[in-house]
């Protein structure tokens, strides 16, 4: 093949490098491993997760994965190397293959949101994550043709806002108790041994999964064991948790079907909905549920792991159980209300059923949501007012487009006169007891009292966001499965998607200008000005267009643009 040839001969520099065809080559063979792994040819998954472990293509994109796309990309593993150049980048293709060796991670730990406790984070070299995002490359496509249909924690295509779709459609004709239940340090404690035995691949990708698992971590100088857990800030870690965690929904479902009544009722009548290490099960037996989490917790024992008791309970969608009424998922608090405060939702057939289901962002996120809001009032008491906007605006829009999908109008009202009481105390304090209200709050189209600037620097409302049901995956659907047209599409329904890049998607039917290709679920999108600002182009949308990232570094380095020198180092 002509492009293989320059490619292994070496002639062709890093920017050079024809992403497209390089795209093509690996999404071809991982559609491959998908379809055989579907059909059960496990010679043939085999086989071909060989051939792209071995393929120049697949080299070069898990390198720009990790030493370009990615966010992480400049931080140090043991060896203190940061970020490659591309003659560096290009020396590393050369280099990746199964080796059986692995320097140890360089251990961090992060603090876990709305807790005191750390995370333990371990990060490996540039040269070991490069080489897990090969190897992923090739085990992710078979286990995606494999995994559950409700698991939707850390794959492709899949996000919160599905799991949380999955709950709303399991619970919404009938009221159901519900096990809450979250896994003891899941990360930390996978046994080693049950893992490899469940990946069950190649000897020589066994060994080098084996020398991963096993590498140990760094503590200044000092070198630690790992002897069960995968290390959190490995590029492979995320796709070895769900395998550990694969089989869950499926053990429940054999129960089920021991239950009395119709199998093909019994089966979809008992859900198991998985984020991750958090899941939930739901039923409308009480009895149901808690055999359910016996047969979890001695299920995960062969895994090595255990449930957490501080953070697994028993509640119920309608009725109060020890003071609770619904449920906490991944932000959202999940409840159903008996008609009278609430309209009464109605039945398949059209019949009442006497409740409600709403699903709204958790007391317990509003409040850090509004933690953080003040932290950033308090320091910026005498920034320009345009400095405190433009921090607070990425905040309140992240946070409302999060929880754009559910019940949040009411919520988004009482937090942005919340925040408009912290904003009068910050202006009062600066107007020494004056709020000095011409200066900070201006009438802005039908908009009064507008937080802005003389020279039109607005403040975002949470209640601008407009609230829009969010359509859950397909079942069993994958991006391996090749629909470009699906998953480009969803790439810009996403709730977490910037309106501007949601737009831009849209306009561009789902495909990059510069390479052609479609988006898919994981590609890391930037806006980029076609004519550059910095030589004249306006920030307006006939101006922009959306680009991978690593198409973006290609185009800066050549249209002239101020970015092109930083693009050039890198």
């Amino acid at each position: 093949m002509n492009i293989s040839n320059t490619l292994n001969n070496q002639t062709v520099e890093w920017k050079d490098l024809n992403w497209r065809q390089l795209e093509k080559v690996t999404f071809k063979l991982q559609k491959r491993i998908f379809q055989a792994s579907e059909r059960g040819d496990v010679k043939a998954v085999r086989k071909l997760q060989k051939t792209l472990i071995r393929s120049w293509s697949a080299k070069c994109i898990a390198v720009r994965r990790v030493t370009q796309d990615n966010q992480g990309k400049n931080t140090a593993g043991v060896d203190g190397v940061k970020t490659l150049t591309p003659k560096h980048r290009m020396n590393l293709v050369g280099k990746l293959k199964l080796t059986g060796k692995a320097k140890p991670t360089r251990r961090v730990n992060i603090p876990k949101p709305g807790t005191t406790e750390t995370r333990p984070l371990g990060i490996p070299t540039i040269n070991d994550r490069a080489l897990q995002a090969l190897v992923k490359l090739a085990l992710e496509p078979e286990w995606e043709a494999k995994f559950e249909p409700n698991s939707y924690g850390f794959r492709p295509g899949r996000s919160c806002h599905d799991a949380i779709g999955a709950i709303y459609l399991s619970i919404r004709q009938k009221a159901k108790y519900v096990l809450d239940a979250d896994i003891a340090k899941c990360f930390d404690r996978i046994d080693h041994k049950a893992l490899l035995s469940k990946i069950h691949t190649y000897p020589t990708l066994s060994r080098q999964l084996k020398t991963w698992l096993k590498a140990g971590y760094c503590v200044g100088n000092e070198l630690f064991p790992t002897n069960e857990g995968t290390p959190q800030g490995g590029v492979i870690s995320p796709l070895l948790a769900n395998i550990a965690l694969h089989g869950m929904e499926e053990r429940v479902k054999q129960y089920a079907e021991t239950l009395k009544g119709q199998k093909a009722i019994n089966r979809p009548a008992l859900s198991l909905i998985r984020y991750a290490d958090d899941f939930v099960i739901i039923h409308e037996d009480l009895n149901v549920v808690k055999k359910c989490q016996e047969i979890i917790a001695e299920w995960l024992s062969d895994m090595g792991l255990e449930l957490k008791p501080s953070k697994t309970k028993l509640t119920h969608t309608l009725i109060e159980i020890d003071g609770n009424v619904g449920f906490e998922f991944l932000g959202f608090h999940v409840q159903q209300h008996k008609a009278g405060a609430y309209r009464c939702a109605n039945g398949s057939n059209g019949t009442l059923l006497g409740f409600n289901t709403l699903i709204t962002p958790s007391k317990a996120k509003v409040k850090t949501h509004l933690a953080k809001i003040a932290e950033v009032i308090d320091t910026h008491k005498t920034a320009p007012q345009a400095a405190l906007i433009s921090k607070l605006n990425p905040i309140i829009r992240g946070w409302s487009n999060y929880y754009s999908t559910v019940v949040s109008k009411g919520t988004f009202s009482k937090v942005d006169h919340l925040v408009y009481d912290k904003l009068r105390a910050w202006a009062r304090r600066r107007g020494k007891g004056n709020i000095n209200k011409d200066k900070y709050w201006r009438t802005v189209g039908d908009r009064n009292w507008c937080f802005s600037t003389e020279n039109g620097i607005k403040l975002t409302l949470h209640s601008d966001t407009p609230i829009v049901r969010h359509i859950k995956v397909k079942g069993v659907a994958s991006p391996f499965d090749g629909n470009w047209t699906y998953w480009s599409k969803r790439r810009g329904e996403y709730p977490e998607t910037p309106n501007r890049v949601a737009s831009l998607i849209k306009r561009q039917k789902g495909i990059c200008p510069h390479c052609g290709l479609y988006f898919t679920s994981t590609d890391i999108v930037e806006v980029d000005h076609i004519k550059p600002t910095s030589l004249g182009g306006k920030d307006t949308y006939n101006n922009l267009q959306l680009l991978h990232k690593h198409c973006h570094d290609t185009k800066t380095t050549t249209d002239g643009s101020m970015r092109s020198k930083e693009s050039v180092k890198t």
